[in-house]
């Protein structure tokens, strides 16, 4: 298939075809009882995917080393490094001295290989990102908006599309899809300040919603588990292969990455850490999220009379809110202790990252805090994994959404070698 734009055109006929409304239930799909088979061309694709994966992961690397690496022959990686400088999307980037022979070329990703656009909806705002091949955020735009309603998202996307095109931050006829983060039951969970008509967004279909301004493929996803998919792709998950991730929002999200691969469960809901209930027994009563989130942390300061109106929470919050900013994240750790007690028993991550609409200061001493009370609770667990701030924190669902085409594109995917 070809994106075909003003500038040019993109040839990726080697990587399959583009999804088109794709979802989290269509990238579920992972080797296993299936006993699905494949074929040449799939397992060319597959090939193809990995070699420009390694490639991004590792700059600068020659074409012996991938072979090393990947455990394909040398004619193998030289017919598909050259299928990836066609596609201009790999560069040569000098050649390595010393050894015996020529200088071996060495090989990087092309930024401007080629785009995506990530769109993350949630109940306090809108935020519209676009995002190149080296996973740099080339454009962001953010609108605080409490409960965006559908026409709302409709209108801050056409904005974002349109800045996105006056500035020329990237090649229109590059951009592989849009990809949207919402959380799950976005109409349905109740929060503070919810509007009763906000139910309508139960009945919308996010594709069909923004296809009328959107000329891209369409991949819709859960905000955390885009998130967690981000950092699995350019944040923490390059240093650890399994994860376990929390997403501090209007809500709390999690997502489970296992040895690269994002986790869903039988039913797509893995992860879904806010819905875990505070105390026993009480199973209609407060659920985690009642005390860790953003609207938790807000209502908090709101009931202490100082005015959160036009406050970014990503950059700060007033100097007057500081000592309930203090208070909420010594109860959000208490809150946390039971469920990162169960994570580490039950998954052993390597590392449990926390990101979201937070500043990073606030972020950095939850984690600490949680890691210090962890501790001191729970002294005799089999393995405890350090919780840390994720890499991807302040944009996380959105720069996770934009790397969703990026996977349905060109970066490997155990579902690339299904033979449906």
């Amino acid at each position: 298939m070809m994106v075909q734009g003003a500038g040019g055109i993109l040839d990726l006929s080697d990587f399959g075809p583009a999804g088109a409304g794709v979802t989290a239930s269509d990238r579920a799909a992972r080797l296993g009882t299936s006993l699905s088979g494949t074929n040449l061309v799939r397992a060319g694709d597959y090939n193809q995917r990995v070699v420009l994966q390694v490639i991004r992961k590792n700059p600068d690397i020659t074409r012996t080393e991938i072979a090393t690496m990947t455990g394909l022959t040398a004619p193998t990686i030289a017919n598909i490094t050259a299928r990836l400088f066609e596609s201009d999307l790999v560069v040569e980037s000098g050649r390595r001295m010393g050894g015996r022979g020529q200088p071996a070329t060495r090989l990087r990703i092309n930024p401007d290989g080629c785009f995506a656009i990530g769109l993350n909806v949630d109940r306090d705002h809108v935020t519209l990102v676009s995002l190149d091949l080296a996973g740099t955020v080339r454009s962001r735009l953010t609108r605080q908006i409490a409960f965006a309603m559908p026409d709302d998202v409709v209108a801050i996307v056409r904005e974002g599309l349109g800045e996105i095109q006056r500035s020329g931050a990237l090649r229109e006829d590059r951009i592989l899809g849009m990809g949207v983060a919402v959380p799950d039951d976005l109409g349905r969970v109740a929060l503070p300040h919810r509007p009763a008509n906000y139910e309508m967004w139960s009945e919308v279909d996010l594709p069909t919603l923004l296809g009328g301004i959107v000329p891209l493929s369409i991949h819709v996803d859960n905000d955390a588990a885009a998130a967690a998919i981000g950092e699995a792709q350019f944040g923490g998950g390059l240093d650890h292969e399994s994860f376990f991730y929390i997403l501090v929002s209007a809500g709390l999200g999690g997502g489970l990455v296992v040895d690269g691969a994002y986790y869903r469960g039988a039913n797509a809901r893995s992860g879904e850490i806010g819905f875990l209930p505070l105390h026993r027994n009480d199973p209609g009563g407060q659920v985690l999220q009642d005390v860790v989130s953003l609207s938790s942390l807000s209502a908090r300061i709101e009931r202490a009379g100082v005015s959160l109106d036009g406050v970014d929470p990503t950059i700060a919050f007033p100097d007057a809110a500081r000592p309930y900013i203090d208070g909420w994240i010594d109860d959000a750790a208490d809150a946390l202790v039971p469920p990162l007690t169960a994570v580490n028993c039950l998954i052993n991550p390597a590392v449990v990252l926390i990101g979201g609409r937070l500043p990073d200061e606030i972020l950095d001493r939850l984690a600490e805090t949680s890691n210090r009370k962890l501790r001191a609770m729970a002294p005799n667990l089999p393995a405890l994994a350090p919780m840390a701030r994720a890499t991807l924190s302040r944009d996380a669902p959105a720069v996770g959404a934009a790397i969703l085409p990026f996977l349905d594109r060109i970066l490997p995917s155990d579902s690339i070698l299904i033979k449906s």
